[in-house]
């Protein structure tokens, strides 16, 4: 491409039947497999016959038509196996992620710290002098999928909701402390 940028659309082509016709290590299937039941002849193979393309040829019509009807009804059940190679390779992925991840659980009451948000915004005096945090904040309802509604210390409930991925405990070795002051 860099030396003969002119010659993209013969090689996009190229290109894209190599992406369709070759077998994908996710899957161990290829897209055209997929879609028809059977990997795709090269041309190659038709100009230098290979072992399938004559045994192909040597299928009677009526052979041939039955194969190829065989080979639709197998697609469905290679397409869930690799949809389960899939699945099981993202379950691989997410157990390795999980094992890195140390999940926050705050409990109501408990005192946090919460993320500025949007990330990244900077105060213009104070450059990348910026606070990350803001708060202290207290945990006032809990709902679901690691979602915590804020208050203020004085108990004036906040309009949104955060993640708690972007909060964090303000005195994390205090909180049985904080939690008898409050009573």
């Amino acid at each position: 491409m860099e030396e003969n940028p002119r010659d993209w659309p013969r090689l996009l082509s190229e290109t894209l039947w190599t992406y369709m016709t070759s077998k994908w290590a996710a899957t161990g299937v290829s897209p055209f497999a997929l879609t028809f039941g059977h990997d795709a002849v090269l041309p190659l193979e038709i100009m230098v016959p290979s072992m399938r393309v004559a045994r192909q040829n040597e299928l009677s019509s009526e052979y041939y038509s039955e194969a190829i009807i065989m080979e639709l009804k197998e697609v469905d059940e290679l397409r869930i196996q690799a949809y389960n190679v899939l699945l099981l390779q993202k379950q691989k992925v997410a157990k390795i992620y999980n094992k890195r991840i140390n999940k926050k659980i705050f409990q109501e009451r408990d005192i946090v710290w919460k993320t500025i948000l949007p990330l990244g915004t900077k105060n213009r005096d104070l450059g990348k002098w910026s606070p990350n945090w803001e708060g202290p904040f207290k945990v006032h309802k809990i709902l679901d999928g690691n979602t915590y509604w804020l208050s203020s210390l004085d108990g004036q409930p906040h309009k949104i909701c955060v993640n708690g991925k972007y909060l964090k405990p303000y005195f994390p070795s205090m909180r049985e402390e904080i939690e008898k002051t409050s009573e």
